[in-house]
């Protein structure tokens, strides 16, 4: 009689299991395929006979498209499902880059670039439906690290990747070879058996999702919560070598093992986070006091010059506490969102990011260009100090919210 009670519950947990390797793996191809143009830029210049302007303008049109389409995917994935919208998001990003490496041109180049930005829109709304729909619900934290882990290391581990395919198969061979991996994974998917999410899978003995507007207040709060996010680590790990370098007189390899810490620290952060997010319903206080310390550490360093060591010691701390917050802020996107809405929900407050994205490296390349690399840091505090503000609020905003919905799927 054991055996027959727990086989199903056994049986349920290596599916959630499965479930969330398939999804993690797809967030992995989404933050690799990020990085792939990056990195071959210098193979790009040469080829296309363009300068780093005309480059940069690919990625603000990824950045562009990816903002715009983000909450229309999220509408798809809770309709039409998360799988089938995940599915075509890593075929069309890989197609892009592999009809690049067969036609290289600067047409093609920014052709590309709408389609990988069409691409990445996909991943958080429908990555975050499935798997709010089928982990354990005592063990969403946990799930949602490991997710948002795979990507940072998707991310970390693209540079080598790249330079590998570039050094085997050439600049052509490495954008069809790296472009290959997102159908390779769609298949890889289809074939061990993703499971569908979407709002007509979650009726439950003829429970229906109110169908209210998904805009709300508390999801407007958490796009802006998001967005100065992005703008808090964007001036960091994108210009804060140039300001280590020009504005406190450390070296181009002391800069990096800074950043080094700093990114790396804050991926196992991301880890730790998940199990303290498990632990806690205050997930907007808890995030809130971690960025608070992280405010007071980049601080400290933006007012203070620390000797090299001390330095990547602060840096890895912040980006430890950075990464730590990641999971508890993913549940209170999950915690706002209307039921039978998360694709909608992550699609609406992950625009936050794409914003953050298209405004910081102009924010931060004209504080460089102002000769103040100490601002780098500074504004950076600044957009902290928002942040923690904006997650106090959506904690106390958020209570009524979620008692309201508990109620409205146990009314008959």
């Amino acid at each position: 009689m054991v055996d027959i009670l727990f086989a199903p519950q056994q049986t349920k947990s290596e599916s959630a299991l499965r479930t969330l390797v398939l999804i993690s793996t797809a967030h992995w191809v989404s933050h690799f395929h990020l990085m792939v143009l990056p990195m071959l830029f210098p193979f790009l210049k040469t080829q296309l006979g363009v300068g780093y302007i005309e480059l940069g303008f690919a990625l603000t049109v990824f950045a562009v498209v990816s903002g715009m389409t983000q909450a229309p995917m999220g509408y798809l994935a809770d309709h039409v499902g998360a799988r089938k919208v995940l599915l075509i998001g890593l075929t069309v990003g890989g197609l892009a880059l592999i009809m690049l490496g067969l036609n290289l041109s600067y047409p093609g180049l920014i052709a590309s670039a709408v389609l990988l930005g069409l691409a990445n829109s996909v991943y958080h709304p429908a990555d975050y439906a499935i798997l709010s729909a089928h982990m354990d619900e005592a063990r969403m934290g946990r799930a949602f690290s490991v997710h948002t882990f795979a990507g940072f290391l998707g991310g970390a581990v693209a540079p080598a990747i790249v330079a590998a395919l570039v050094t085997f198969a050439g600049g052509h061979g490495a954008l069809i070879l790296a472009g290959a991996v997102g159908p390779l994974v769609a298949l890889l998917l289809i074939v061990i058996g993703i499971p569908e999410a979407s709002a007509a899978d979650r009726k439950v003995e003829g429970i229906h999702p109110n169908k209210q507007s998904i805009i709300t207040p508390t999801l407007m709060v958490l796009t802006a919560f998001f967005m100065l996010l992005a703008l808090s680590n964007a001036g960091i790990a994108n210009f804060g070598v140039v300001a280590l370098m020009n504005g406190y007189g450390e070296s181009f390899s002391s800069a990096n093992i800074a950043l080094t810490a700093y990114l790396g620290l804050s991926a196992i952060g991301v880890l730790a986070g998940g199990l303290l997010a498990d632990r806690t319903q205050r997930h907007g206080q808890f995030a809130a006091v971690c960025f608070a310390i992280n405010a007071a550490i980049v601080l400290a360093i933006a007012t203070i010059t620390l000797p090299s060591l001390l330095l990547a010691v602060a840096m890895g701390t912040a980006g430890f506490l950075g990464g730590v917050i990641a999971p508890s802020r993913d549940m209170l996107v999950r915690n706002a969102a209307p039921a039978g809405a998360a694709g909608r929900a992550f699609g609406i407050v992950s625009t936050g990011f794409n914003l953050g994205g298209i405004l910081s490296p102009l924010l931060f390349g004209w504080i460089m260009d102002q000769n103040a690399p100490h601002w780098v840091f500074g504004a950076s505090v600044v957009f902290m100090a928002l942040t923690v503000a904006l997650a106090l609020v959506t904690e106390r905003s958020q209570q009524p919210s979620s008692e309201a919905r508990d109620a409205r799927l146990l009314q008959p």
